[in-house]
Order: C-alpha cells, then structure tokens, then sequence
C-alpha cells in the first residue's frame, strides 16, 4: 500500500502588486461617512453613513461607491460569452442552467437553422426542436439581452457558438474569469478552452475544421486520443489550482499554470503544497511580464 509522506519545506516568498490591497468589508462595515458619495450596489444608507450590505471589495467611480462580492451567482451583461445546460425544451424556446439567479432563455428564432438558411421558423421547425438542442447537452452562447427581473436571453447566431461537443466543463467563481475581447483561445499546448463568464469554463481537444452545413448541431464523436485527453485533464486541474488561490482565468495565466506543472503528474496537482508552489510560480511570472 502506498503511502504519501509530506515533509516540511521552506516556501518562497513571491511580492504582491500593488493593486491586491483593496478595501475589504463585511456585512455592517462602514465604508464611509462622507455625504458627497452616491450609493452603489452592495451598499445602503443608515444614520448618514454608506455601509456594506455583501462581503466584498469597495470599489469606488468617481463619486460612486459599490462593493464587488466575492462570491456570487453570476449576473449576465450583454455581450458576455456563457457556457450552460439545456435544461427544457419548451415552446419556441429552450431553458438554459447558467449559473444565475434564473435560468436562461434561448428562443428558437435566436438560433441558426440546419445548414445556415434565412427564413421564419415555422411548425416544422418547432417540432424538431429536440433535435437540434435536447435536456443535458450543453453549449456555448452570447447574452442578447438581460429581461427585468434579471433573467438572459441568449443567442448562436454566430457559428462559433453552438452544441459543444467532446470535452470537459469546470466550474469556478464568475468574479474570477476576466473580461477580454475573445474568450475562444486556442492554447499552443494542445487544446481549446472557452471562458465564459458566468464560471463555466469548456474544455476540448482542437480538431480539425469541417464544413458548417449542421449550423454547430452537430458534435464531433470521434475517438480523442490519450495525448490530448491528458492535455485537457492538465488543464482542468490547473484551472482547479487558480480557482482555489483565487487567481484571475484569462488565457495567459491557464498557459502560465499549465507550463509552470509539466514537472510534476497530473494527479499530484491537487495536492495543496504542490498547487500553492504552481500558483506562486504562475504569479511570479505574471508579476514579471507585468513590470
């Protein structure tokens, strides 16, 4: 039988940027009594003082103060990448698991048609709609717009949104995924990952391309060998790692973790000393390219 054997080692100290002190505040803190400040969300008014209602970090525009949760469901913008479940199929419509207060909507006229045609989706359409998109499959869309009482509408207009295929899901903190003007990357070590930003985060082997007549209903179910599979579980516990030492998910700190844990079995980098020395090594190297 097997036995792991952890011996004391000493850690390396790594400098902090500057930015990581950022006003922190619990429920009932009061972040300040100046009058001249506009309330935010997180925040309420009391005896003329702003105090935080969520635990989080006080962010202040201007003359507007807000507390940013640390840990929260997501809340959808327009324009956000989002990877989600189909959870029902209904009329015109389906139900889509975001990770979000409500669940979302994608409408059938929101999706492109077998083989990209341009017309009314009619009865016919609305019959087939289990076979394009059934509970259970998951996919890749853009947020159209977010209705009232917080729930999103989403599209797949575009054909790089669609049915996704072979691969793995994560899920992390939504606070953690940074914004970026792509979310699609496709990293030099093997595989394709897509941030979304509600904190699900897609996984898959890059294949080769192939015509678009499905319109992305289609999924590639051929054999992914074991290099790739590999490849992907690596990344998936590196994206483990930097959620747990709550690091920012962008692609060049996922290539930076993924680099910075060659050296060591995949299995082994859950283990917490080993993740903690992979994500101060990651840190250091973003500090560095940073100044």
């Amino acid at each position: 039988m097997a036995v792991d054997i952890r011996l004391a080692t000493a850690r390396k100290r790594v400098p902090l940027p500057a930015d990581v002190g950022k006003h922190l505040v619990s429920p009932g803190d009061t972040i300040t009594t100046d009058t001249g400040f506009m309330r935010g969300h997180g925040t309420y008014m009391e005896d003329e003082k702003l105090i935080a209602s969520v635990a989080g970090a006080v962010e202040r525009v201007n003359k507007l103060i807000c507390v940013k949760p640390l840990q929260t469901r997501y809340n959808g913008e327009v324009g956000d990448v989002v990877v989600g479940r189909i959870t029902e199929v209904q009329q015109k419509r389906w139900k889509v698991e975001t990770n979000s207060r409500l669940d979302s909507v994608l409408l059938l006229s929101s999706v492109n048609l077998p083989g990209g045609e341009l017309r009314r989706r009619s009865a016919e359409d609305e019959l087939m709609m289990r076979d394009y998109l059934q509970e259970g499959d998951l996919i890749s869309a853009e947020v159209q717009a977010v209705f009232s009482d917080g729930a999103l509408s989403l599209h797949t207009r575009s054909l790089k949104y669609g049915k996704l295929g072979q691969g793995t899901v994560v899920q992390v903190s939504p606070s953690l995924v940074k914004r970026r003007k792509t979310h699609f990357h496709n990293l030099p070590c093997g595989a394709a990952i897509i941030l979304g930003n509600n904190g699900y985060i897609w996984i898959y082997p890059i294949m080769e391309q192939k015509d678009d007549e499905a319109g992305g209903f289609v999924t590639n179910l051929e054999p992914v060998p074991l290099s790739d599979r590999e490849v992907i579980s690596r990344l998936r516990n590196c994206i483990i790692a930097l959620n747990v030492h709550k690091m920012l998910l962008y692609d060049t700190s996922v290539l930076y973790c993924y680099e910075s844990s060659l050296h060591q079995q995949i299995k082994d980098i859950l283990k917490p000393e080993i993740m903690e020395e992979i994500v101060m090594e990651t840190r250091q190297r973003l500090i560095d390219q940073e100044g």
